[in-house]
């Protein structure tokens, strides 16, 4: 019996060894895929700007995303979050930070929070995040995600980012992660004077121009920067187009 016993105690303590091994084998290649995501997707592709690089490198973006699709983390593509929804390409995350070019001090509106990753890009970036998502399972998820990550200068609501955060409105910059038809009137006045932000543009399910629009005292300015394909804006913004 005794020595049954030190041989079950032997496989177990073999065991506990290799899901160890296992374990720590598996961040250090999440590790090397974010490098190399940072590496091949996004420097070679000509984002320079090194703050919005360093917090790619930094964010461990596969905590973001449901275990079945983890895998996929650092792929150069969308991948699934639940409800329908995804998480951007990487590429398009940096595109997006690179061109609005938060600084230090300044407070920042993202209108759909997803799985929380944009909003931790952001938060390293930026002094402070306000996120909101009208899918309250994902505002629920995201917040929880992004307390566990010890994040304290990013703040989730669930509701219609057609409206904005009026309360902490000015923002020196807003980002909008689904496609509006129009830019969204409201969020432009919560936009501070020579304040940017960026959207995809168009009503096409297939197919919009990735969009900044800079704030002017007497109008906006706007550049197109690239195709791309989002999921729809909904809310409000539906029953305004009809």
């Amino acid at each position: 019996m005794d020595q049954f016993l030190r041989v079950v105690f032997v496989l177990g303590s073999i065991c506990v060894m290799m899901a160890s091994w296992s374990w720590g084998a598996g961040i250090k290649d999440y590790d090397e895929a974010r490098r190399n995501m940072v590496q091949d997707q996004i420097r070679s592709r000509g984002i320079r700007d090194i703050r919005v690089l360093e917090a790619m490198g930094k964010v461990p973006r596969h905590l973001f995303i449901p275990e079945a699709y983890r895998h996929l983390a650092y792929d150069d593509r969308p991948v699934p979050i639940g409800e329908g929804q995804t998480i951007s390409q990487p590429f398009i995350v940096a595109l997006m930070t690179s061109e609005l070019a938060v600084g230090p001090d300044e407070r920042v509106l993202e209108i759909g929070t997803g799985s929380g990753y944009q909003a931790a890009i952001l938060a390293e970036l930026a002094k402070e995040v306000y996120t909101i998502e009208i899918v309250e399972p994902l505002a629920r998820r995201a917040r929880d995600t992004l307390a566990t990550m010890g994040y304290t200068n990013i703040w989730v609501k669930s509701g219609d980012g057609f409206f904005g955060w009026e309360e902490h409105a000015p923002f020196d910059a807003i980002i909008v992660t689904c496609a509006a038809p129009t830019i969204p009137g409201r969020l432009l006045q919560q936009l501070k004077e020579g304040g940017k932000m960026i959207l995809p543009l168009g009503d096409d399910p297939f197919f919009q121009s990735l969009t900044l629009v800079t704030k002017r005292k007497d109008g906006f300015d706007k550049r197109n920067i690239t195709g791309v394909v989002f999921v729809p804006m909904t809310g409000e913004i539906e029953r305004e187009a009809k």
